[in-house]
């Protein structure tokens, strides 16, 4: 077989898609446009990448023929449940039936432009954004059949896609009616406004995802299922570590193999075939030389190395005097913390499928970014914007690890270079190889209290972990919180690609924050709960906490109390959360059993209680991973961990018994529900253990080694 080589081309100017594409892909019936809702979802992406809808609308609509509602959205389905809660909202504004909706995502030839799918962005943002379409188109269909009918606008009302004459109800047109065989653009002056609370439907409402039953049965269809005709298979030579450099290569032994073909582009070299197996077989018969200059961190010096570092400072808060409060102070604590890196793991690794026809390309890819992704192509293969699509199908898990698309890439210039449909889909080795971990990070408190028990101290100083619920909750006088960010010029820490992980980087300060609070109520002589009201001022974190203890049927205690119960609070995408936990730790061994995990949450409107039930449940569980066993092994850029058998996720049988609290705020704008319940567990747990044993944990993650140092020390 012949080793095919090609330079990589360059980037291309984007462009806005034409609004004639739209009309042509979906046919008949009305179209409706809306003007942009903002900028709010462009803050994730580089400046040198925005680009922006087009001015004539914001979201996209179609009304067939026969009555069904297609919402189009660039946001993904990752197993968040929006392709339902999103559904809800649309069927609630347009007054139809549930089952008539459609949701069309993640189809950048659709849809209309979106960053991405990350932040829990989607119901808080996206989703007003929609319902406020979805009431304007609406408010077009009532003037239509107004002007149809003869009857003035303030007779009519909608029911279930029905719009009738409240005078004489035997008069009345569908939106099947109205939109047969027509389109339609038309705005209105004035906007209508989004339907009341005391008016919904279905908003509010427990469903299951309507996806659920073709997961559950196998019909759901993720990339890694996708099969076209004389569709290839690519496996794709790896280097050892992300310090590596290749020498020389030598492909003679993988090309004498039967139905292989071995394709390089530049440093890209890949072992294709129609067989998956034989492309497995052949690359691993490719002789790869490589240099590298090995830095010395692992996952036991990188904390040093943090401490030692310079760093870009950014005082974020300042109030009050920092450098006379310990004088107002009767104890005066300073602690340091650490966290490790963390992979995402998702159950699905990354897969792309990429597709030639002509000058267009198709990719099938799994990304919380398809926009993104599709610009990429545009810059990587120089191709226009109008000649790339990106369609992006049920992804199976992504905690913003599927923000980055290389794989997306790769199929993309394998498909160019062979002429054929090419499947990149990556193994579990790759998956943790490549992925944009949570930053190992260090932060380091000093705090002080009067002899009332008042925190009149907080100097809160986070090394890499960014500013996500570093915010200081608590009524503080004296109060300074600085960031510090690596500068790659003077001195780079990370030595493989880092990035957001769910709830980025809350987890980390949230367990920094309210284990130093925990450290002083116990100083305090005073129970956490009562200790944590006193010092706060916001009432709608006093409500998650007094809901929570509800939930679990708290009794005030000061701590160490040998019960094992642990608190903590926060906030993360405009929602409220509180949990509490009971533990069980064994003195023998240091192992932890989480006997118990509750978690109240403010989160606005909730859509689907359902749906956001699951989330929080999910987060939990997720939670227990980064509290109890989950951080990356390396040596440099090398990544010892490449597989569960090691890197240990969440198992069922530790899942402790989960008790949920959503507060009712039907009249308050809608949350974000798929992130915030994971960021309280590690401080939960870890102030349980102190509960239950004296010791205190100031690592992540709770290995019993540490556990049982911590009790000896």
């Amino acid at each position: 077989m012949k080793t095919v080589k090609q330079k990589q081309g360059s980037a291309a100017t984007s462009s806005g898609m034409r609004r004639r594409s739209f009309v042509k892909v979906l046919g008949g019936g009305i179209v409706f446009f809306f003007a942009p809702w903002g900028a709010v979802d462009l803050i994730a992406l580089p400046v040198q990448q925005r680009r922006s809808l087009t001015k004539d609308y914001n979201a996209f609509l179609h009304i067939a023929e026969d009555g069904a509602v297609t919402c189009y959205t660039g946001k993904i389905e990752m197993g968040q449940g929006v392709i339902t809660s999103l559904a809800q909202m649309m069927a609630d504004e347009l007054n139809v039936p549930l089952e008539k909706v459609k949701m069309v995502m993640g189809d950048t030839e659709l849809c209309p432009y979106d960053a991405g799918t990350w932040g829990s962005l989607t119901t808080r943002a996206f989703g007003p954004a929609m319902r406020a379409a979805a009431a304007e188109a609406r408010a077009v269909l009532v003037v239509m059949a107004s002007e149809k009918m003869g009857v003035p606008v303030n007779r009519l009302a909608v029911k279930e896609g029905v719009i009738a004459d409240t005078a004489n109800p035997s008069r009345s047109m569908t939106y099947a009616e109205l939109a047969r065989g027509r389109k339609l653009e038309r705005y209105l002056d004035v906007k209508p406004p989004v339907e009341e609370h005391t008016s919904f439907t279905y908003v509010g409402k427990p469903l299951y995802h309507s996806d659920a039953r073709d997961k559950v049965t196998g019909r759901a269809k993720y990339t890694g299922d996708l099969r076209l005709p004389d569709m290839l298979y690519a496996r794709i030579l790896r280097p050892p570590s992300h310090d590596a450099r290749l020498i020389s290569v030598d492909t003679s032994a993988a090309e004498k193999m039967e139905g292989v073909s071995i394709v390089r582009d530049g440093e890209l070299i890949a072992a294709v075939s129609d067989n998956r197996d034989l492309a497995d077989m052949a690359v691993v018969q490719i002789n790869a030389e490589y240099t590298s200059d090995r830095s010395e961190i692992n996952e036991v010096t990188i904390f040093d190395y943090i401490n030692k570092g310079e760093f870009r400072s950014n005082v974020i808060h300042s109030g009050g005097d920092i450098t006379t409060a310990p004088q107002l102070c009767d104890q005066v604590f300073e602690t340091e913390y650490h966290d490790p890196y963390l992979a995402h793991a998702p159950i699905e690794p990354h897969a792309a499928l990429a597709r030639f026809e002509g000058e267009k390309l198709t990719v099938w890819a799994s990304t919380q970014s398809p926009f993104g992704l599709q610009d990429g192509l545009v810059r990587a293969l120089g191709l226009s914007l109008d000649n790339v699509r990106v369609i992006t199908p049920f992804l199976g898990g992504g905690f913003g690890g599927k923000a980055a698309y290389r794989q997306g890439i790769e199929a993309a210039r394998l498909a160019k270079i062979t002429g054929r449909p090419v499947m990149v889909a990556w193994t579990r080795d790759e998956e943790f190889f490549y992925d944009t971990f949570h930053a190992a990070s260090v932060i380091r408190v000093k705090s002080g209290i009067d002899k009332a028990g008042r925190i009149m101290l907080w100097d809160y100083n986070v090394y890499l972990a960014g500013t996500r619920g570093a915010d200081n909750i608590y009524d503080v006088p004296n109060a300074r919180i600085t960031s510090y960010g690596e500068d790659r010029t003077k001195y780079p820490v990370h030595p493989f690609g880092t990035g957001p992980w769910r709830a980025p980087n809350n987890n980390t300060n949230t367990f920094a924050r309210e284990t130093q609070i925990d450290i002083m109520a116990a100083a305090a002589g005073a129970d956490p709960l009562d200790f944590r009201l006193r010092n706060l001022k916001d009432e709608k974190m006093k409500a998650v906490l007094r809901a929570v203890a509800d939930k679990f049927g708290y009794v005030p205690g000061k701590a160490p109390s040998g019960r094992g119960i642990g608190i903590a609070c926060g906030t993360d995408a405009g929602t409220w959360v509180a949990h509490m936990a009971e533990v069980e730790v064994s003195r023998s061994t240091g192992r932890i059993r989480v006997v118990r995990l509750a978690c109240a949450q403010d989160m606005g409107l909730c859509v689907n209680p359902q749906g956001a039930l699951i989330q929080m449940e999910g987060c939990l569980t997720m939670a227990l991973g980064y509290t109890l066993t989950e951080e990356v092994r390396f040596d440099g850029g090398n990544i010892r961990d490449r597989n569960f058998d090691s890197y240990e996720i969440p198992r069922f049988s530790w899942l402790p018994r989960l008790e949920c609290v959503i507060m009712d705020r039907k009249d308050q704008a809608p949350q974000g529900g798929g992130e915030p319940a994971i960021i309280g567990v590690g401080a939960a747990v870890g102030n349980a253990v102190y509960d239950a044993s004296g010791a205190r944990l100031l690592r992540m993650p709770f290995t019993p080694e540490r556990v049982l140092k911590a009790m000896q020390g």
